[in-house]
């Protein structure tokens, strides 16, 4: 058994406290307009210190995201890939993940999802946190791949961007509310699954037209 140094003990309860500083003041202020020296500031330790454990602001944004990301990615991979679920099913279970995920993290949804963002779809994004995010967008993309019956291409992209934008929209709709995700969802729950209904009927109907035009 290996046990660690005072010393080390020191170094990982230095690196907690930098990132609870940064969480907080990104929540409070957005990442652009915090800098290092604040955050060096709210963790009680200088701004060289955090050097020591974090390359820059964006190393940071990772040690933050990552994580949380990851576990939300893992569990919408799960869903995707559960045999028993129709895709309608999958769809509806997929909706309540994200949004509970995101109002669970209101102060940092926005963090979590937009900063230092690149295109849903670039195939290789250049940061680790870019990827994770394209990989959970990717599976809403199979998901309406299935159910649409669309094949690859840009009306799947198109529809799955609209999509994404209906739960972002949802989600942005309840971040400064006072009431619990419980109690959104006791009261809202079905309001959800008709807007994602009427959603989907649309994308039949629009794609159903253009079948026919061509």
């Amino acid at each position: 058994m290996i046990i660690a140094t005072k010393k080390e003990l020191r170094a990982e309860e230095t690196k907690r406290a930098i990132i609870a500083a940064a969480e907080k003041l990104f929540g409070e202020r957005g990442y652009d307009s915090v800098s290092i020296r604040e955050i060096a500031k709210e963790a009680g330790c200088s701004h060289t210190t955090i050097y020591i454990y974090f390359q820059d602001k964006e190393a940071l944004l990772h040690a933050l995201s990552m994580q949380p990301l990851q576990l939300l990615k893992g569990e919408l991979d799960t869903l995707a890939k559960d045999a028993f679920l129709s895709a309608d099913d999958k769809l509806k279970r997929m909706n309540d993940l994200f949004i509970r995920f995101c109002l669970n993290n209101r102060s940092m949804y926005a963090i979590f999802f937009e900063v230092k963002s690149s295109r849903v779809d670039e195939l290789e994004p250049e940061l680790d946190i870019n990827r994770v995010r394209n990989q959970m967008f990717n599976v809403i993309v199979q998901l309406l791949k299935t159910n649409l019956n669309l094949p690859e291409g840009e009306q799947l992209l198109s529809c799955s961007r609209i999509y994404f934008y209906m739960l972002r929209g949802i989600v942005g709709t309840y971040t400064h509310s006072e009431e619990s995700v419980d109690a959104i969802f006791s009261r809202l729950s079905t309001t959800f699954d008709h807007a994602f209904e009427a959603l989907l009927i649309g994308f039949d109907k629009q794609i159903n037209e253009r079948r026919i035009d061509t």
